[in-house]
């Protein structure tokens, strides 16, 4: 009982862990455009964004009740299965950040539990409908749903203004857009509270009824909910800063008006699932988002390498983790020396991450440096286009100056001297 005890504390203390990895990882979600755009101060960004995730984690516990007893059988579920689950997720979540891919922690987490809970117990411990239905399919729907409504308000968006012209008048909008975008970065904010804070209360609920703490389909404790909403606020405000600069200017170029209707879109998607507990990924909402903004501007890009690279690492994370949550567990089952084996190998991994990332820094000075992500590679057209650009009306071509000698002068004609024009 003794052994179970000490076991289920670190289970606990780990999910905290990635709690707090989860508030770094995602605050891109909500303040990335907010501040490539200069609407708020970087720091002040990340400062809000805490407070109002902390706020999130009370307002519901439906996604948390999803997470502890709809996606793996709690009978039968031993607390090793937990804790290699979160090993997988935050190693996942630690390496994306380090190349700064807002991949999904919502994914990570049921990667590494799924493949934890099928190393122990085999395929039947999933209830594979609820994956499918609360999962995956939301998985696909979310970016599409929150890209779509990003276009479409983008462009109504500039359709309203499109006759604007006064100089004055231009500035107020601007500064309206702004205090809109503060106002729908605090709606993501709350909404991320509310979604993501939940997970990790319903794997530490989860962890407490495979313990036999808590009876199965128990709603979290309150101090669970607190506990769970402090760390990913202090997440939160140390600040995803590699995966706030790709969601605020690798993907595409955000105006305000651009960065008010993908964060008013996401906020509606993300809450709108929170509701059906539906524990979507709030990075693929947020993204996706981003993605319809940039199309939704006339003449607007979205940097399509960045983007696959992202997609890329939206495929891999449920796979990618499941396997790490299943090496872990392998390990757990063999007794105390695996499941220290598996601590020490999350520590050290996450120290190496760690020191790698040191070798660039971003910080919340140097976050709206777009010389890291002006490297696309140009495509044939854009090329060829730049190739033959005239130069601008109303210059003068001084670097098409040449000179012209004129013909040589006959041999008897002295007096004319050779000249050039």
């Amino acid at each position: 009982m003794e052994h179970i005890t000490l076991l289920l504390a670190i289970v606990v203390v780990t999910a905290l862990v990635f709690d707090f990895t989860n508030g770094f990882h995602d605050t891109a979600n909500a303040m990335a455009t907010t501040i490539s755009t200069g609407a708020l101060k970087p720091k002040t960004a990340v400062a809000m964004s805490a407070v109002l995730n902390l706020i999130g984690a009370f307002l519901s516990v439906e996604v948390a009740k999803t997470i502890s007893g709809g996606i793996v059988n709690e009978n039968g579920l031993r607390t090793e299965v937990i804790f290699a689950a979160l090993v997988g997720a935050i190693l996942w979540n630690l390496l994306t950040w380090l190349v700064g891919l807002p991949s999904s922690s919502s994914h990570a987490l049921f990667g590494g539990l799924i493949g934890a809970a099928v190393m122990s117990a085999g395929w039947s411990s999933i209830n594979g409908g609820t994956v499918v239905t609360k999962v995956l399919l939301p998985a696909i729907a979310a970016p599409l749903v929150a890209g779509l409504a990003a276009m479409l308000a983008t462009r109504l968006t500039y359709r309203i203004n499109r006759n604007v012209t006064d100089p004055n008048q231009l500035k107020s909008t601007a500064k309206g857009y702004r205090a809109g975008q503060i106002a729908s970065a605090g709606l993501v904010s709350l909404a991320h509270g509310t979604n993501d804070a939940q997970k990790t209360m319903g794997i530490i609920t989860l962890a407490l009824v495979t313990g036999g703490v808590l009876a199965p389909g128990s709603n979290p404790p309150m101090w669970v909910i607190v506990s769970a909403g402090v760390a990913i606020a202090l997440g939160t405000y140390l600040g995803g800063w590699r995966i706030i600069r790709t969601m605020g200017s690798g993907l595409t170029d955000l105006k305000p008006p651009q960065g008010f209707a993908a964060q008013t879109s996401a906020a509606t998607v993300i809450l709108a699932s929170s509701h059906l507990g539906f524990s979507l990924s709030t990075t693929q909402s947020c993204s996706g988002a981003v993605m319809g903004a940039g199309l939704g501007r006339k003449g607007g890009v979205v940097r399509w390498s960045t983007a696959t690279r992202m997609f890329v690492a939206w495929g891999l994370t449920l796979p990618a983790a499941g396997l790490v949550g299943a090496g872990a567990e392998f390990l757990t089952k063999q007794g105390p020396w695996g499941i220290t084996t598996t601590a020490i190998l999350l520590v050290g991994g996450s120290f190496a991450i760690w020191l790698a990332s040191r070798r660039q820094p971003v910080d919340h000075t140097n976050v709206n440096d777009t010389a890291a992500t002006d490297d696309e590679p140009r495509g044939v057209v854009t090329t060829a286009i730049a190739a033959v650009q005239p130069p601008p009306i109303g210059t003068h071509p001084t670097d098409l100056m040449t000179t012209i000698p004129a013909p040589a002068a006959a041999p008897d004609d002295t007096a004319r001297p050779s000249a050039t024009v």
